[in-house]
């Protein structure tokens, strides 16, 4: 096994008397797409908000590429090569969706007044390499012809990709995905797992996926984290977790819902 792109070693986040994550530790490897599972409560977002700067970590380390990014800001953790799209899309709806893209990548040159005056030309170029990079996004994800429209006015599901696009634009190495596929009409989800399979086997990116979905994570993930009560419980193809009785008491313990699906 290659050494892991992220490491969370014994990670850990209270609030007040609440322990939302427990002595958490797993390991993300490059080039994969890492399901993240578990009953509601299990504090998978929690986890991921920890990974992306915009929580602290009690304690434990948080490591890309060996190093400790734990209590990083979110902003400094995603020029490191983390990026994360939400379950509730995020757009800016009063700006294009060609906008939307342009604002992502930072810094820019253009943003400094400095720079702009002197160096006009370097400006330029590298707001043509933006646009370049962002029109090829919306051509992968289909969005293209849209790239005009008010980022408010797309669907459920464009917005979803619209997002990935924006995240895509600061060429991150991991890309963190809280339920992608929530909110997504049943008819476009196959689409969108292309789509999530065109990000890691063409652009290159690792993922590591929140997804209550279990069809969905079987199709994508090869690699299976389940969590409950805070802590990694199992690891595993979702065959192999299904045979796992932890597995299967965690998800009834917690209400039985998901279990069907398992």
């Amino acid at each position: 096994m290659p050494d892991a792109l992220l490491r969370l070693d014994r990670v850990s986040r209270n609030f007040g008397g609440l322990q939302a994550v427990a002595e958490c530790s797993f390991d993300v490897h490059e080039g994969r797409i890492t399901g993240l599972i578990g009953p509601n409560g299990a504090g998978k977002t929690t986890v991921t908000n920890l990974i992306a700067g915009e929580m602290r970590p009690s304690s434990g380390g948080i490591l890309l590429d060996g190093r400790n990014i734990a209590g990083w800001s979110a902003h400094r953790v995603a020029r490191a090569g983390i990026a994360r799209t939400f379950q509730l899309a995020r757009e800016l709806g009063g700006l294009t969706v060609m906008e939307n893209l342009l604002l992502a990548p930072y810094p820019q040159k253009g943003e400094n007044l400095w720079l702009a005056i002197v160096q006009p030309p370097a400006v330029r170029r590298e707001e043509e390499e933006l646009k370049e990079r962002a029109r090829t996004l919306l051509e992968r994800l289909q969005l293209a012809h849209l790239r005009n429209e008010p980022a408010q006015n797309l669907s459920g599901g464009q917005k979803k990709l619209l997002e990935i696009a924006r995240a895509m634009m600061t060429r991150p190495r991991l890309l963190l995905m809280d339920e992608p596929t929530a909110g997504v009409n049943p008819a476009l989800i196959d689409q969108l797992v292309t789509y999530i399979r065109v990000l890691r086997d063409e652009l290159g990116v690792s993922l590591l996926i929140i997804e209550h979905n279990l069809d969905v994570v079987e199709a994508l993930c090869e690699d299976v984290i389940v969590m409950a009560a805070g802590s990694v419980l199992a690891r595993g193809t979702m065959a192999e977790l299904r045979e796992n009785p932890a597995v299967v008491d965690a998800y009834l313990g917690g209400g039985g819902s998901e279990y069907a699906a398992l």
